[in-house]
């Protein structure tokens, strides 16, 4: 059954993608078929940090709150782990979202690891119910999305891709119940789920208008990608983009996440990316996602305020800081 359906992703063309719809909606489409890049101004896009990027200053939620406010970001990306140590030390989350609607700041997405699409039935159980519990959390910061990575299947055995098509089924409509929609995320890394085209396959085969991926600069190289591939998705099946750099040495094969660069200094075709995303309508948010532990040798505030201006000179390179 598993080799089955890597064959099936394999002989998905193009026109298969172009062709595609969920529920009615289109999910995939030729990047013909929609404005052309010139047309679709910079700022289409909101610019977002993920907390990773400054997670070696080991600073609590609050205080990466106003780190990203300060540096001018348009949203954040926590992970749930922060979220939880900030509950877990008395916080309330009508405080916390109080402070995020005082800076102007919206919850984009959060990043947590259940273990939602492994086989394990019990496993699964356990990683739908911390799914729930962690959709509530962000929920209550005002969010509506959180990613949903193969967690407990980064390693073999290979899973079958119906099987999994059919677990993030039952996924989308916990969010539906949850108000907090889960993203598809590709890892480069992972024995499962690791390709673009992995992700579509996943995407077709749930029936679900509100199947979406969320994708990486990195990992997209990392699995082996050609990034050119972005250009069969629709915008509109993507809310949050991961926004990074890589260098060309080490290779691919042995590239490490704490090895990602900030955007243009590294090798990775972030103009071309970026072209791509404004022709298939992607009006979502970019967010800086680093582990760069070099980065942590300058105070919090300047390595944010420098991924910002990284960002946005290589969204746009028109911009000037």
């Amino acid at each position: 059954m598993v080799e089955r359906s890597r064959r099936e992703i394999l002989r998905i063309g193009g026109a298969a993608l172009a062709a595609a719809s969920v529920g009615g909606e289109a999910v995939f489409a030729h990047e013909e078929a929609v404005p052309a890049a010139e047309n679709t101004p910079p700022s289409a896009f909101r610019f977002c940090l993920n907390t990773s990027t400054i997670r070696g200053y080991k600073l609590s939620l609050a205080e990466e709150i106003e780190i990203a406010a300060a540096a001018g970001y348009d949203g954040i990306e926590p992970w749930t782990r922060e979220i939880e140590q900030y509950l877990e030390s008395g916080g309330k989350p009508a405080d916390l979202r109080k402070r995020l609607e005082d800076r102007g700041l919206r919850v984009e997405s959060a990043i947590g690891f259940p273990s939602w699409m492994v086989d394990d039935e019990e496993k699964r159980r356990a990683g739908f119910e911390r799914m729930k519990l962690e959709m509530d959390w962000i929920a209550q910061l005002g969010g509506s999305r959180i990613a949903a990575p193969p967690a407990g299947a980064y390693d073999p055995p290979l899973l079958d891709l119906d099987a999994v098509a059919e677990r993030y089924r039952q996924l989308l409509q916990l969010g539906r119940q949850m108000g907090v929609i889960p993203q598809l995320e590709i890892w480069g890394g992972s024995a499962n789920l690791s390709k673009l085209s992995q992700a579509a396959y996943v995407m077709i085969e749930t029936g679900d208008p509100d199947a979406c991926g969320l994708f990486d600069v990195f990992h997209i190289y990392r699995g082996g990608s050609d990034h050119r591939g972005l250009g069969h998705f629709s915008g509109a099946s993507m809310h949050v983009f991961h926004v990074n750099d890589y260098p060309a040495d080490p290779p691919r094969t042995r590239i490490q996440d704490s090895q990602r660069v900030f955007p243009g200094d590294g090798v990775a075709p972030l103009r071309e990316i970026f072209d791509i995303l404004r022709r298939i309508g992607f009006r979502g948010a970019l967010s800086l996602e680093l582990f760069n532990p070099a980065y942590w040798n300058e105070d919090a505030a300047t390595t944010a305020r420098t991924g910002l201006e990284k960002m946005r000179r290589a969204a746009d390179p028109s911009f000037r800081a």
